[in-house]
């Protein structure tokens, strides 16, 4: 059995995955599989501050007890996170639908963009499929979900730019980042998240900024009222119909989450 469910926001998707897990579980199926799109308390990887919860090795937790014996995934904001999971874990990467997506384009004098250190090895590897170059921006985060940028390391003058990372949630370090590189005489910039968000002021932050596209896929739904023509929906079905085909035909599935080579 295999149980397509996200995690994102309302809370309660969560636990209908844990009650659908449970169900499948308790009705003798011989393997269920989880297969949860977008891993919803991901951030949650560590304590930075005392007392606070792991979310992510909680969530894990939760789902192994509910029934899940085998769990499929995309785009985890720490790799470490399979590690929470006491069962086997395939996680997936979208770099291949985005990057396909950027190659039909044919954008010239391409220079893929980190928008931290953290996400540089994930930069690297979209550069190095798309034949490009990449740099770095140098932030600092005064406080949860508001970035500073201090400096960006690479050439961006004159050139197209592409900002990669794994989410955009309130989008405001996205829209620094953006002006950050406009000023540092950037061509155009483009931006690509697997994961879809959209908290808060993000649309609208998004649409006022000078980017000229916004990338995402439908890990999370994107309701119509959070959509505008800056925002384009790429599918992940068939990364997931391929995983599924190859767990139940007990393939290997290695070759779907690998992660690109770096440079």
């Amino acid at each position: 059995v295999f149980i397509i469910q996200p995690t994102s926001a309302p809370a309660g998707n969560f636990m209908e995955l844990c009650l659908l897990l449970d169900a499948a579980k308790r009705a003798s199926a011989a393997r269920v599989t989880a297969v949860i799109p977008y891993f919803g308390y991901g951030r949650q990887d560590r304590k930075d501050q005392p007392r606070v919860s792991i979310g992510a090795k909680l969530a894990a937790n939760l789902i192994v007890a509910a029934g899940a014996d085998r769990v499929i995934s995309i785009d985890f904001h720490q790799h470490q996170i399979q590690g929470f999971f006491d069962i086997p874990v395939d996680h997936l990467y979208a770099a291949p639908v985005v990057t396909k997506y950027f190659r039909d384009l044919a954008l010239e004098d391409l220079v893929v963009i980190a928008p931290d250190v953290g996400a540089a090895k994930m930069a690297r590897g979209f550069a190095r499929r798309l034949g490009a170059t990449f740099a770095i921006i140098d932030k600092r985060r005064p406080k949860a979900n508001m970035s500073e940028v201090l400096n960006i390391v690479g050439d961006v003058e004159d050139r197209t730019c592409l900002i990669v990372d794994d989410m955009v949630d309130t989008g405001g370090s996205l829209a620094n980042a953006v002006e950050a590189l406009k000023d540092r005489g950037a061509k155009t910039v483009y931006a690509a998240a697997t994961h879809p968000i959209l908290s808060g002021e993000a649309p609208s932050r998004l649409a006022n900024s000078p980017l000229e596209r916004m990338i995402v896929t439908n890990t999370i739904n994107v309701p119509e009222e959070k959509r505008s023509d800056r925002l384009e929906v790429l599918s992940v079905a068939e990364l997931l119909s391929k995983a599924i085909r190859h767990v139940h035909s007990n393939e290997s599935v290695s070759k779907l989450f690998e992660i690109p080579k770096e440079i």
